[in-house]
């Protein structure tokens, strides 16, 4: 996808994108190489401003914005961010959240279910409402959202990632019919594991992963033009086999 065909002149904005070697920053610096002026979102403002200093090193026009991005306040702030610093919003890439509580749903409590509904749903939900009105002011936009592989197929021990994750993938086909007259895609990837250094030292190099760069190739295509028409959609992104 070469810069002068992908997302020259667009702002992106990517949640959860504070971590080196993680999803987000890799989107973040995928969207930079494709032209994109990118805001990175998270909660430490250090690891923001070593992200940034990254992307700025690429030749990327790169800000940030720090904050607990389930606080309504603090997304709009980071839309605001945006719209300050790059003139716009056209595209929220919802990569905050992620696993916080793994094991058997008798021994569970409802503190975890609202770890997860926090991490994963409050943040989608905080994160796109502010993001809908920055993008009906310039005519429509796209927002890419995580949900989880576990939403499609059923595993031991994560009853509450699972619903929460759920619950991510139903706000994604809501807003989509909610806002398909503002010109507003919606969708989501539903990813198995991804190849990265936390899940391989979590897992175990014998799991079977994702590959970030096909990970990434597929949030892009969701946020580019080559998908004008898709929306409402929860795609899976199944590791390759062996």
């Amino acid at each position: 996808m070469s810069r002068e065909a992908s997302f020259a002149g667009k702002v992106a904005l990517v949640s959860g994108a504070a971590q080196a070697g993680q999803i987000g920053a890799a989107i973040a610096a995928a969207l930079g190489d494709a032209g994109a002026k990118v805001v990175v979102a998270a909660r430490r403002r250090d690891a923001l401003e070593a992200r940034v200093t990254e992307l700025r090193a690429r030749g990327i026009e790169a800000a940030f914005a720090a904050g607990d991005l389930g606080d309504p306040a603090a997304a709009r702030a980071a839309v605001a961010t945006a719209e300050q610093q790059f003139g716009g919003l056209d595209l929220l890439v919802n990569v905050a959240g992620g696993l916080t509580s793994y094991g058997p749903f008798l021994e569970s409590d409802v503190a975890a279910l609202d770890r997860e509904l926090a991490s994963n749903v409050r943040t989608v939900f905080s994160m796109s409402q502010a993001a809908v009105l920055a993008l009906r002011r310039r005519g429509g936009g796209a927002i890419v959202n995580f949900a989880s592989i576990a939403v499609r197929q059923a595993q031991p021990n994560l009853a509450a990632y699972a619903a929460a994750k759920g619950g991510v993938a139903a706000l994604t086909r809501a807003l989509a019919r909610e806002f398909r007259d503002d010109r507003i895609r919606v969708n989501a990837i539903a990813p198995e594991p991804v190849r990265t250094d936390t899940n391989l030292r979590d897992m175990g190099s014998g799991a079977r992963f994702v590959e970030m760069a096909d990970l990434v190739r597929t949030v892009l295509w969701l946020a580019s033009d080559d998908a004008a028409t898709v929306t409402g959609h929860v795609l899976p992104l199944l590791a390759a086999p062996d």
